[in-house]
């Protein structure tokens, strides 16, 4: 359990943060950018919820703890992925996104053209998640390169901009509200 007792420690005032283990790294290292832009995937899941109800939300809020056990993982640097000794992503958690993605999308209609981010006000907020989350997916990516990281994290972020994609357009009236691309449309 987290005990926050205090807000600020000034740690970070000259341009570096902490790890999980105690290791300090430059505040624009890759690693930091990527659970940085994890977390603000996270709050703009947040400004999502705003619009939602329901099973939606109960989905939104799952991603939203997925988010911070995302987070955790990258902030713990290191190769143990499958040891109890800190927090990781699972299989499991990519294997219920996928399970979602797959439920959703059953009734949807077939799309003609790529979707423009619009519709609903859940559907836009989902989209500029979507778009957070492939960010976040391409700087754990980069990660990886050069550093060990987990996997599981990555395929949870790939996974991640799918379910938000599909929600969007469940929420768009199940595709019927999509605003679909019309290329050269403004020639």
């Amino acid at each position: 359990m987290v005990k926050l007792t205090k807000i600020y420690t000034r740690g970070g005032d000259k341009g570096q943060t902490s790890l999980v283990g105690g290791v300090r790294l430059p505040k624009h290292d890759v690693r930091i950018s990527a659970y940085g832009t994890v977390d603000e995937t996270n709050a703009a899941v947040g400004m999502t919820r705003l619009e939602t109800k329901g099973a939606a939300d109960e989905m939104l809020g799952r991603i939203q703890n997925d988010l911070f056990d995302l987070g955790a993982d990258l902030a713990t640097p290191g190769d143990d992925f499958d040891g109890d000794s800190s927090l990781r992503m699972t299989i499991e958690q990519v294997e219920r996104l996928e399970r979602e993605i797959d439920s959703m999308n059953e009734n949807l209609a077939p799309l003609t053209s790529f979707v423009l981010p619009g519709g609903t006000p859940a559907a836009a907020h989902l989209h500029v998640a979507r778009a957070l989350a492939r960010r976040a997916e391409r700087l754990i990516s980069e990660l990886g390169a050069s550093e060990p990281i987990n996997p599981v994290a990555l395929q949870y972020a790939n996974r991640l901009s799918d379910h938000f994609f599909v929600l969007g357009r469940l929420l768009n009236g199940d595709g019927e509200n999509d605003i679909l691309w019309v290329p050269g449309a403004n020639r």
